[in-house]
């Protein structure tokens, strides 16, 4: 509790930066984007669109031997939908939100998918606006993660998360997520240890939104400085598109359900379609 304490104290010193940003305007795929069209998309749709990264990049481990036990594609599915026309009480909208991540072992014989995890959720959305601008948006989610399988290889979590991304500058975004888990596999009782219980992080972009850099750390439980680290960099491959070259450095537990007790480290590269204005994670 006393490190959760501390992330929402440094996104609480980080709101009055953030409330004379320069978020009035950004800047969207080259375009540029003002509160007003925020507000308007909010209220007036697109009713469906994407929530986290939808990326598709292979790779291997760092440090062992690359075999074609380490060696897969990853993929991430995820998209949001829109259930309410009106906005609900406190400037809020409902969601349903899912997300389905996939490690594809193509080098081996018949291509397994050794890994399917499927995410879904659904919870309330408030964006924020100060003085007429855009700084980013809160929301509070119940999700279910399993990984659909039946007797020793089954996981299955539920929790009660509640996130932010908060806009410092049009150019440089920090988001946190934490969670009350309500744990329900048998043969994950300790996820906790390995997944952890919140995330921090941040993502730069360059001033022509070509470049983009981002962090995000996981802390696993307990009081040692043990977290889950994921690094990405991309490059948009044309000025006004969406699609970017991709780059994913991850290290530690929990890359994937079925083998969340398991430490990777692992380096991949591909392609990423992110959402409009910033990714959820």
């Amino acid at each position: 509790m006393r490190n959760i304490a501390r992330i929402v104290a440094i996104i609480v010193m980080m709101l009055p930066a953030a409330l004379t940003c320069r978020s009035q305007i950004i800047s969207a795929g080259g375009e540029s984007v003002s509160s007003d069209s925020v507000r308007n998309a909010f209220d007036n749709g697109p009713y469906f669109g994407l929530y986290k990264d939808n990326y598709f990049i292979f790779g291997t481990s760092v440090g062992p031997k690359p075999t074609v036990k380490n060696t897969n594609i990853k993929f991430q599915i995820s998209i949001a939908q829109r259930l309410t026309r009106s906005t609900l009480p406190w400037g809020t909208y409902l969601y349903l939100f899912y997300t389905q991540k996939c490690f594809w072992n193509v080098l081996e014989n018949s291509m397994p998918m050794t890994d399917l995890n499927f995410n879904p959720g659904i919870g309330l959305t408030k964006p924020l606006f100060v003085k007429n601008r855009y700084i980013g948006k809160v929301s509070l989610i119940l999700e279910h993660e399993s990984n659909g399988r039946d007797g020793l290889a089954s996981r299955s979590w539920n929790r009660v998360s509640l996130a932010g991304n908060i806009m410092i500058d049009p150019n440089f975004i920090v988001h946190g997520k934490v969670w009350i888990p309500i744990i329900d596999g048998m043969n994950n009782r300790d996820i906790l240890d390995y997944c952890g219980l919140f995330e921090v992080g941040t993502s730069l972009t360059s001033a022509n939104k070509r470049f983009g850099f981002a962090v995000s750390l996981t802390k696993r439980r307990g009081w040692k400085p043990n977290y889950n680290t994921v690094l990405e960099f991309n490059y948009r491959i044309f000025k006004r598109d969406n699609q970017f070259l991709f780059v994913q450095y991850y290290n530690g537990y929990g890359e994937g359900l079925l083998a969340y007790k398991e430490f990777h480290s692992s380096l991949r590269v591909g392609i990423v379609i992110k959402p409009r204005l910033f990714s959820d994670y």
